[in-house]
């Protein structure tokens, strides 16, 4: 093999993997503390407006590489942490970080070492077969409505090339409305679904999908039973 040929395929792949071994590694080793950050805990404790802005804005862009920062931690610290204007202005100029960082993250990796992950999750499943499809209302729908995780969606985009200008708009405007509102209503956000009605509305359901489970097979046995032989 020549050296020109090692610099395009193989330097490529080598270095897509010692970038995938290194974000693995680094969640790895750091995954308690990603998934249980005191975002507000760090703000106060560095000095300064600016220093406070960069934190928040660092926090969003780590999210975007590493895939396992809860969400909602972030946006209600946040909105714990500064006033409403303040807030709202960082979590979506957050959330373009973000969604840029893993578009960006896509694009390296390329759509085969994509595939390849996604295919390992069932929300990454129903993104590849989306290939070919993602027109500007299907990425703003997905944005908008929790149907795809924030990140993984983002990477599937950035490997599929998708167009970056369009994709950072749809992707702010339509992740937009949750990230507003769990901002500004901070650590109430934890409210919104309490876990009394779960549990009251699960003991309502399961009652309600045996009953239907078995009136479902009687009435096919009756159906089978009336069939001319």
């Amino acid at each position: 093999m020549t050296r020109s040929d090692f610099k395009k395929e193989w330097l490529p792949l080598l270095l897509r993997l010692a970038l995938l071994a290194a974000v693995f590694t680094a969640v790895l080793c750091n995954y308690d503390r990603l998934t249980h950050l005191d975002v507000r805990a760090m703000v106060e404790a560095v000095p300064g407006t600016l220093a406070a802005y960069a934190v928040v804005l660092g926090v969003f862009l780590v999210k975007g590489f590493t895939f396992v920062i809860p969400a909602m931690l972030i946006y209600v610290s946040v909105g714990m942490a500064f006033p409403a204007p303040v807030a709202v202005a960082l979590s979506l100029c957050g959330i373009a970080l973000e969604v840029s960082g893993t578009y960006a993250l896509g694009r390296v990796l390329g759509g085969a070492y994509v595939e390849r992950l996604l295919k390992k999750t069932k929300a990454g499943g129903k993104m590849l077969s989306m290939q070919g499809k993602t027109k500007g209302s299907a990425v703003f729908t997905a944005r908008l409505l929790p149907v795809f995780p924030i990140d993984f969606f983002s990477l599937f985009l950035g490997s599929i090339k998708y167009s970056f200008v369009p994709y950072l708009l749809l992707s702010v405007l339509g992740v937009a409305p949750r990230v507003i509102l769990f901002t500004l209503m901070g650590e109430k956000a934890y409210d919104l679904i309490p876990m009394a009605w779960i549990l009251r509305i699960v003991l309502v359901l399961i009652p309600l999908a045996a009953v239907a489970f078995i009136v479902r097979t009687i009435l096919k046995k009756r159906k089978g039973a009336q069939k001319p032989e």
